[in-house]
């Protein structure tokens, strides 16, 4: 399992998370969109440090969540066996995704980076495609019932104030 765990985050949230954006900063900068390190001082360092540690400690949970209750990794090629209504999945249907989002705002401020904040953007789009037109389909045949029900109950970005606890 540990193989299988490690083979999916380097491929997936260690690409997305830093050697995306390293790329982006390395080819930015001589640019007029290099980057500029955050004051801590200002506004955008303390955004950007609470955006960034709350989507690692995001991210980091959700996918604990996925090896241990899901029996799997946040890989598409090797997803949960288990249906995961836990901890932030009570709250809202793609926490891991938020997770990431939060880190790649906290990046892009806390760097002053303009290419992490289109990266950003990017990835919210394509996850604004992928996941009602690809994932949720596929969760939908895997798990049946108990995922359309959660999904009735679970909104797909904003979280519930009250977590959702199944019959």
């Amino acid at each position: 399992m540990l193989r299988r765990l490690l083979t999916a985050i380097l491929i997936l949230p260690f690409n997305a998370l830093v050697v995306a954006p390293g790329v982006l900063l390395l080819a930015f900068r001589h640019t007029r969109w290099a980057h500029s390190l955050a004051a801590p001082a200002g506004a955008a360092f303390w955004v950007g440090a609470v955006a960034l540690a709350a989507g690692l400690a995001l991210a980091v949970w959700t996918v604990a969540l996925f090896v241990r209750a899901g029996e799997g990794t946040p890989a598409p090629w090797d997803p949960p066996r288990r249906f995961v209504v836990r901890g932030p999945y009570r709250h809202v249907r793609n926490p891991m995704i938020c997770g990431v989002l939060l880190v790649l705002l906290g990046e892009g401020l806390l760097l002053g980076s303009w290419p992490i904040g289109a990266l950003l953007a990017f990835f919210v789009l394509a996850n604004l495609v992928y996941i009602p037109f690809f994932e949720e389909p596929r969760l939908a045949a895997r798990f049946g019932e108990p995922y359309l029900e959660y999904r009735k109950h679970v909104r797909r970005w904003l979280p519930r104030l009250r977590p959702w606890r199944p019959e």
